[in-house]
């Protein structure tokens, strides 16, 4: 091992992902390698797909590629539609325009209904502009769970009800949400949900996972998108003989085996739960601290917080100090927030006492930077909530 890995200090990661990971999770990597084509991987693929379904809260089809999150959401276009087709995207953020540009990169025509940065969706304004869509022209409708680069949680229910009555095929991004907050595919009536390995399950990166309605299916039946790798006819007859089409990373299945064992111990609404907790205490320790919560107030994700810094500190120069003195890994902004946000996770092997820790070296690098800091006002505002002081809120 190269020596600047070996001397590699421990951090404390609260990261949009990949995000920390349990270390019954992590040893379960080392696990000796099995016929992929065999029993014992069909039984581990099984045991996946029934984890994963009630986290998606579908009874349908759950598939398992081996990719990144962007991976599956690739597949999900390149399955569901055929150049030329129309789509309405719908994004609150940096990768909301990736799904975009994802279906521009395979012939769809992309008409984009914006939504100002910070804000979730507008419920009623995505109804009036399929509602104009008399005849039916748009095909698909491509929406975000939760926006990692804004904060941004949508109201997948309330955007359900409003696209119900146009008939249009839906394909989410749940990439940063699913495992963190409710979800019901079948109830809500979506017809492809993507998410992946390393973000709310807690699993190193490799895994994308993506649900299928039957609706779905019969769109892939007719779509002329060409697919090899990310074909998800493919994918489905492989997996009813308990197979991936192409060779899995089996590691990554064991961890996630792992991951799941532990979500489902505790239990869907408590993991619900934390999430909703940590950003919650994270919210009011930065507010606390100066900073300014970018989410509206309606629209505050579960899964990382982001926020400005107090006036003259400057967000890369406050992340590297928190990195190189602390220990301590947030992310700054993307795309045109660069510079002017940071953001900080609640996703993971994380702990109360972390979280607490985290916010402690925050008030030290905030000094550090020339702010004036009443030292333990962020730890005090984030224990207040975490002791259920004050109730969490999403």
């Amino acid at each position: 091992m190269p020596q600047k890995w070996a001397a590699m200090k421990k951090t404390l990661l609260f990261l949009p992902g990949p995000v920390p990971v349990a270390q019954p999770v992590l040893e379960a990597m080392a696990w000796p390698m099995i016929n992929h084509r065999g029993p014992e991987f069909a039984d581990l693929l099984a045991r996946m797909e029934r984890g994963m379904q009630p986290i998606f809260g579908t009874e349908r089809d759950v598939l398992f590629l081996g990719s990144s999150g962007t991976g599956g959401l690739e597949t999900a276009v390149a399955n569901c539609f055929s150049p030329g087709d129309s789509l309405l995207s719908v994004p609150v953020g940096v990768f909301g325009k990736r799904l975009a540009d994802i279906a521009r990169t395979y012939g769809c025509n992309v008409e984009v209904l914006e939504t100002p940065l910070g804000a979730a969706v507008d419920a009623k304004a995505l109804r009036e502009r399929l509602a104009r869509d008399a005849g039916r022209t748009i095909k698909g409708i491509l929406l975000t769970q939760n926006e990692t680069s804004t904060g941004v949680q949508n109201n997948m229910r309330e955007l359900a009800a409003a696209i119900r009555d146009h008939g249009a095929l839906t394909i989410v991004d749940a990439v940063s949400g699913l495992g963190a907050s409710p979800f019901e595919m079948d109830d809500w009536g979506y017809d492809v949900v993507v998410s992946a390995s390393q973000k709310a399950i807690a699993v190193p990166p490799g895994i994308a996972m993506v649900a299928v309605s039957d609706r779905a299916w019969q769109a892939i039946e007719r779509a002329t998108i060409p697919r090899f790798y990310f074909d998800l006819r493919k994918a489905r007859e492989f997996a009813r003989k308990g197979q991936t089409a192409w060779t899995p990373p089996i590691s990554i299945f064991y961890a996630l085996a792992v991951a799941l064992e532990r979500f489902h111990a505790d239990g869907l609404e408590a993991n619900y739960a934390r999430h909703a907790r940590y950003a919650s205490a994270i919210r009011a320790a930065f507010e606390a601290l100066g900073f300014t919560i970018f989410s509206r107030s309606d629209a505050h994700s579960v899964t990382v917080v982001a926020a400005t810094p107090p006036s003259g500190v400057e967000c890369a120069a406050l992340l590297k100090t928190l990195r190189e003195n602390y220990g301590v890994v947030l992310s700054g902004g993307q795309g045109e927030l660069t510079g002017k946000i940071v953001r900080m996770g609640t996703m993971g092997d994380v702990s109360e006492a972390d979280l607490v820790g985290a916010i402690g070296a925050i008030e030290l690098a905030l000094a550090d930077r020339g702010v004036a800091v009443t030292f333990g006002s962020g730890t005090g505002a984030a224990g207040t909530v975490l002791n259920g002081r004050v109730a969490a809120t999403v």
